[in-house]
């Protein structure tokens, strides 16, 4: 058996997310070797180049194009790779074209690598966790997906900017799929403890209803924006991705709303959606059964609904 290198990361998929994923974990300081894999080798050796290129203003690290062979000591395997999302399509309309892209990638990694942490980011990312986590056979907590880790982020970001506090102060969750049925947890959420509306209300909102509708909707459409005025998003992921691989590599044991599978909890079976869980060394090491109304809880069996009727009819194994 390969001994795991825990120092070692491999990113699967070299476009605009894989790439800035690369970037990012090069300035992370957190590994020391990096492995780019895809279906282009000059793509991945492009990147590869471009990326070792800024080393000397970094921390020493090895950074190359390889192969599937490469990955058998990584500690962590990224999956970007996949179908783009383009302008009026949404996630769940990637599902065939990246689920048969999952077939030939997930069994590849499998042949070289039973022991890493497989960290799922391309989209639909709920239905390519669930199928990567059926594909390969890895005990559950060690495949998850990036989820709404960025969506949360985007709250955190606009409750900030509405509120005119620092975003890190603020702590509330998106729940759900990462995409059109996602669910803002408004009644977990607070700002360094004091409930959202409380907190409001000091600042002067109190049109608590619309106010979260706005800003509901801006987070759910803020891809959509991105991709309509640029074409792709890539920046705010990569750092989400960051962000999972410090939870993991320094075993945090960090509270992030990661997609995993779930199993008669929150009313949900049998799908991979996102609740915030303890993330560690050893992947999803717990569910965190947060604080929801029953409106919430509606919406969130709903969403997974959604997600199940799509891989059962969109999804062959």
């Amino acid at each position: 058996m390969v001994e795991i290198n825990s120092r070692k990361v491999a990113i699967v998929g070299c476009g605009f997310v894989g790439s800035a994923s690369a970037f990012a974990l090069m300035q992370s300081g957190l590994f020391s070797e990096l492995v780019l894999i895809d279906a282009d080798r000059n793509k991945a050796e492009g990147e590869a180049l471009d990326i070792s290129h800024g080393l000397p203003f970094a921390k020493p690290m090895q950074i190359y194009a390889g192969e599937y062979r490469d990955i058998s000591d990584a500690a962590m395997v990224i999956v970007t790779a996949g179908a783009n999302q383009k302008p009026g399509e949404t996630r769940l309309d990637l599902v065939k074209k990246n689920t048969d892209i999952f077939k030939s990638i997930i069994p590849e990694i499998v042949k070289y690598n039973k022991n890493a942490i497989l960290l799922i980011v391309a989209n639909p990312v709920d239905i390519l966790t669930y199928t990567a986590a059926k594909l390969s056979g890895y005990p559950e907590n060690r495949v998850f997906g990036s989820g709404t880790v960025l969506d949360s982020a985007r709250l955190k970001y606009l409750l900030g900017e509405h509120l005119g506090v620092d975003s890190r102060s603020v702590h509330a969750f998106i729940i759900g799929e990462h995409g059109d049925s996602e669910i803002p947890a408004w009644s977990s959420a607070n700002v360094s403890g004091i409930p959202l509306h409380r907190f409001c209300e000091m600042r002067g909102y109190f049109n608590h209803d619309a106010e979260t509708r706005k800003i509901a909707e801006s987070v759910k459409n803020s891809a959509y924006e991105i991709i309509s005025k640029k074409h792709a998003t890539y920046y705010g992921i990569a750092m989400s991705v960051r962000r999972i691989c410090e939870a993991v590599v320094r075993d945090e044991k960090s509270i992030l709303p990661v997609s995993c599978i779930h199993h008669d909890r929150f009313g949900v079976s049998e799908i991979a959606l996102s609740m915030p869980a303890v993330v560690g060394k050893n992947g999803v090491e717990a569910q965190v059964p947060i604080e929801l109304s029953e409106e919430e809880s509606q919406c969130l069996m709903a969403s997974a609904a959604t997600l199940r009727e799509v891989f059962d009819t969109s999804v062959k194994l």
